[in-house]
């Protein structure tokens, strides 16, 4: 990865909002700099192409920004990573199975194998409680939204929309392309954190046969 263009703006009166070109480059920053452990940090709130970084009690944001300023992302960082690896078990059945297929030029079993042979991570989380964004290694598996949402969609639904995967973490309207279902709960308030899948986690889908 070459090194990433890196504005810091002002974000209120403790807090920075680091923006960045792409999910990817926003990916590798905040784990940079989760990486430094640095005293100034106090909390880092991802999204898709931004890092919002609140300062530690007592640390001046001008302090924060000479922090974020020196951060830089290395390029194999990815390789030598050992955060959190969770194991996602999936019944690749989905509506959208056969479309995604079409769509990307692979056979249904192509587009599991690209699902279930490459790691995650949840770049950010948002939608809905529990509900991560997760960037993937294969660009084989982009593909578009539904031109028309569905207007439920079960908990525990396993889609593909654009450059992310993501898994439904209670039944609501979406329009990702559907592509299997899982058991997991997402979501749990007596769990600490009470998501499953939070920034920065690594995922890999495990394929469920009957």
């Amino acid at each position: 990865m070459t090194t990433p263009r890196v504005e810091l703006l002002p974000y209120g009166d403790r807090a920075v909002l680091v923006e960045l070109g792409s999910t990817a480059e926003a990916v590798a920053y905040a784990s940079a700099l989760r990486a430094s452990r640095s005293a100034a940090v106090g909390e880092i709130v991802p999204a898709a192409r931004t890092v919002l970084v609140v300062a530690s009690d007592g640390v001046a944001v001008a302090d924060l920004r000479q922090v974020l300023a020196d951060v830089s992302p290395e390029p194999d960082a990815a390789a030598r990573d050992d955060s959190p690896l969770v194991e996602v078990p999936v019944t690749y059945d989905g509506d959208d199975l056969a479309d995604v297929a079409e769509l990307t030029g692979l056979s249904v079993d192509d587009v599991v194998a690209a699902h279930t042979g490459q790691t995650w991570r949840v770049a950010f989380g948002g939608f809905a409680p529990g509900f991560g964004y997760l960037l993937g290694e294969d660009e084989r598996l982009h593909v578009p939204r539904r031109a028309e949402a569905r207007t439920r969609v079960p908990a525990g639904a396993v889609g593909l929309a654009g450059e992310y995967s993501g898994i439904y973490p209670r039944p609501s309207p979406g329009g990702w392309q559907l592509i299997g279902r899982t058991d997991v709960t997402l979501w749990d308030l007596e769990r600490d954190p009470a998501a499953l899948l939070s920034p920065g986690v690594r995922v890999r889908f495990v394929q469920v046969t009957s």
